[in-house]
């Protein structure tokens, strides 16, 4: 088990670009780089280890967008990285570890193709995917989330611990870019529920405090976008 608490920076891509959503909607990408590469250097001269990534396009498309762009980074840092968005088949799965991932994070397919999910761990194993388990209201919101499940949350991370999988992250997308902090009793109930699992918290820091209260629960690391491109948290923090 990994005991130390991972802060992963996190660049979503839009037309090559590290942009940022709030709520996951499209309307209100605010563009910070037009150059991810420099950005991810930024994030590794700080000292930090990891990196997720995510393609908005691919997520919007069905199709991964920006493998140039991960190869880029993959090639440039030491960043263990995680990508996702758009993954879809087998042969994008790999292509995505080709170009330098060392983890997917996959989040509808999860949900829609249960079956397709497990050919894939049969394939590259269950240890490379990180899953992400975003919540409106307890149920998984999917495709980028546009549309809300039936599946629960519970259920969902039960389902997936049974299949070797035990690296989660999860975002309540009521809180995700509003900085309103994390959602600390979804994550305390989480672990407590599943107590073998890696969580990462996803949404609404805004803090070292937050980070530190994140940690104490027992989460594994936390996912950080606008706090840290909003100067709310900073490098050096």
């Amino acid at each position: 088990m990994h005991t130390e608490f991972e802060i992963i920076p996190a660049i979503d891509l839009i037309g090559g670009k590290c942009v940022r959503l709030t709520q996951g909607d499209f309307s209100s990408a605010k563009e910070y780089s037009a150059n991810p590469l420099e950005v991810a250097l930024r994030f590794q001269d700080a000292g930090l280890r990891r990196l997720h990534m995510v393609d908005l396009d691919g997520a919007r498309m069905g199709a991964v967008a920006h493998l140039n762009v991960l190869e880029a980074i993959a090639t440039h840092t030491d960043l263990v990285i995680d990508y996702g968005g758009g993954i879809s088949s087998l042969e994008t799965l790999q292509s995505v570890f080709n170009a330098g991932a060392r983890y997917v994070s996959i989040g509808s397919m999860a949900v829609r193709r249960p079956d397709v999910m497990e050919k894939w761990i049969q394939n590259v194993g269950a240890e490379r995917f990180f899953l992400g388990a975003d919540v409106v209201h307890g149920f998984l919101a999917i495709g980028g989330w546009k549309e809300v499940s039936e599946v629960h949350i519970q259920e969902f991370i039960s389902h997936w611990t049974s299949k070797s999988i035990h690296y989660f992250f999860s975002t309540d997308v009521g809180r995700d870019g509003m900085l309103s902090g994390p959602s600390i009793e979804l994550y305390k109930t989480l672990l407590s529920n599943h107590p073998g699992i890696r969580l990462v918290a996803s949404g609404g820091v805004r803090s070292v405090r937050d980070l530190e209260t994140l940690k104490a629960l027992g989460c594994s690391g936390a996912i950080i976008g606008k706090a840290l491109y909003e100067g709310h948290l900073s490098l050096k923090d």
